[in-house]
């Protein structure tokens, strides 16, 4: 028999409407849907790990404080050496309109970058294979005593760091709602069972065994849990949906959500909420049983 329809004579047993039935499945849903966002949280911030480090991994900067007069040509020497070094795919001086434009969201746009002793800065653009980081440290040190490499691993490893703790931390919050469904479910379970407490001693009376008793709050109860969680994971996958378009530098919530087959990852929770239903119900039936005389 299936265990998401109610055992034929189970009707009786099991009110089917009622205080109980609606909390089952409004509990089931508000789970589900909070599930789904906590999901797609997870998989943005596993995304948003991986992008930043791909993009920090691939790139590094050589900041150089020298006297105006002696920037020009320890620019020219920096550029000569990273051009000799093995692993650098590009390198480039960055000029004043776009050292104007990275300081733009800290100072404003109208920074006046000629006047003030800004470092100059050079892009580099590693090849795949990466670079001797600090075999160029010491090499720009003896040749060029004011460059200085930054090879950005310093904000690269908190950044994903935290990434991937807010990942776990979607799990967490996932296992968290589990339970929580789990403990809803065996109070409204218990509920039921104990506002038929005389039906369950008139069904012994007559020969009823606890096995049949429990699995027609078991049945009945999982269905209900199954069709709260069909509704409000579909509910959240429309939520997720209806998100606004956020551009790729728009900042954390980039990429908050699905796409392609990422869009199956919530189907199977309408099916993990009713076994975790289906777990509570039992072990609350068979204990209320063991309480009846």
């Amino acid at each position: 028999m299936s265990i998401t329809r109610p055992e034929r004579g189970s009707d009786g047993v099991v009110p089917p409407t009622g205080f109980t039935a609606r909390l089952t499945q409004f509990t089931a849903a508000g789970m589900a849907f909070l599930a789904v966002f906590a999901l797609a949280l997870s998989m943005a911030t596993e995304r948003l790990a991986d992008r930043w480090g791909e993009a920090l991994a691939q790139s590094a900067t050589i900041r150089i404080s020298a006297p105006s007069e002696q920037r020009a040509a320890q620019t020219e020497a920096v550029l000569e050496i990273l051009g000799a070094t093995p692993g650098v795919a590009q390198a480039r001086a960055l000029d004043a309109t776009e050292q104007q434009a990275l300081l733009a969201p800290f100072f404003g746009p109208d920074l006046p970058v000629e006047t003030l002793p800004i470092p100059q800065l050079v892009e580099i653009v590693t090849a795949p294979a990466g670079f001797d980081a600090e075999g160029l440290r010491l090499r720009l040190r003896a040749e060029v005593p004011g460059a200085v490499l930054d090879d950005h691993t310093a904000w690269r490893r908190p950044l994903i760091a935290a990434a991937e703790r807010l990942s776990w931390l979607g799990i967490g919050a996932m296992a968290l709602i589990a339970l929580m469904t789990a403990a809803m479910t065996t109070l409204a379970a218990g509920s039921a069972l104990a506002a038929n407490r005389q039906v369950l001693q008139v069904l012994r009376l007559v020969g009823a065994q606890d096995g049949f008793i429990a699995r027609a709050f078991v049945r009945r109860f999982t269905f209900r849990a199954l069709t709260g969680a069909a509704l409000g994971t579909l509910a959240g996958m429309l939520a997720i949906w209806s998100l606004p378009e956020v551009a790729t530098g728009g900042g954390f919530l980039t990429g908050l959500g699905f796409s392609g087959a990422g869009w199956l990852a919530p189907l199977p929770v309408p099916f993990l909420t009713a076994v975790v239903a289906f777990l509570a119900t039992r072990m609350a039936a068979f204990r209320a049983l063991r309480a009846i005389p």
